[in-house]
């Protein structure tokens, strides 16, 4: 009996968890159901939505994709090879994993601006590639497969590239979907780095338009969220079981 009502604070501390994180999403979905008007308004009224949307969604899949092929060829070197100094390497991705975005930020602006890439998607697509992230994470999930899969694929005449891709991916493929899901993601919402890499506000992606609504557009806003929901939902769908595979493997 003692257990069960210990119990209970703990059922209520949970409940009110998810009631907190699930609120802001069911609220966004009563708006839509209340404010009908708000999809005639997205997607015939206001063509510079969808603009904004489909250049988003392309930018922050270029991104994503970019990131988890050199995060696997750099993580499968530091993971299966003896790199000079791999410690002190991998010591200093940590340390750039670990500086606020704001500390790389004008570095990037200035050498963005002397190769002439501002104002130009690349300027947001080159920089999120070679995040220190993404080869953090495929170092610590190859470093977890067996080495015997890599040296049976070598018995078979398999080269560097074909057992990267075809031997340790697969076997890593809950890091390789989790560095692809929250590259997305992070992408996805990025706000600061183009209001400082772009200069022209058309230029802007859409986590930037939603944040320059204001309180007379709460249709719009709305709609325009709910849609802005659907790439990372349908990717965290797609890619569950693999995460969960993660989650279980790093509890271990």
């Amino acid at each position: 009996m003692r257990k069960k009502i210990r119990r209970v604070p703990a059922v209520c501390v949970i409940l009110l968890a998810a009631a907190a994180a699930a609120g802001p999403a069911l609220y966004l979905l009563w708006g839509c159901i209340i404010r009908p008007e708000g999809f005639y308004l997205t997607f015939l009224r206001t063509p510079e939505y969808l603009f904004k949307f489909w250049n988003s969604l392309i930018v922050c899949s270029l991104i994503a994709l970019g990131q988890l092929i050199v995060s696997c060829m750099g993580g499968f070197a530091l993971a299966k090879y003896p790199v000079p100094y791999k410690r002190a390497v991998i010591g200093g991705l940590v340390v750039l994993l670990l500086l606020p975005l704001q500390v790389t930020l004008v570095p990037n602006y200035l050498i963005l601006d002397k190769l002439g890439l501002l104002d130009t998607s690349l300027a947001l697509i080159l920089p999120s590639i070679f995040s220190p992230f993404g080869t953090v994470v495929m170092w610590m999930t190859f470093s977890g497969v067996p080495d015997e899969l890599m040296e049976a694929a070598q018995m078979d005449g398999a080269g560097v590239m074909t057992q990267l891709w075809r031997v340790m991916v697969p076997a890593g493929k809950s890091g390789a979907a989790s560095v692809l899901l929250l590259t997305f993601v992070d992408a996805w919402n990025m706000v600061e780095q183009p209001m400082v890499l772009l200069r022209d506000p058309s230029q802007y992606p859409l986590s930037v338009f939603l944040a320059s609504l204001d309180r007379e557009s709460f249709s719009l806003s709305f709609h325009s969220g709910l849609l802005s929901m659907l790439p990372a939902v349908l990717l965290l769908l797609y890619f569950r079981e693999e995460l969960i595979k993660g989650g279980e493997l790093m509890l271990k």
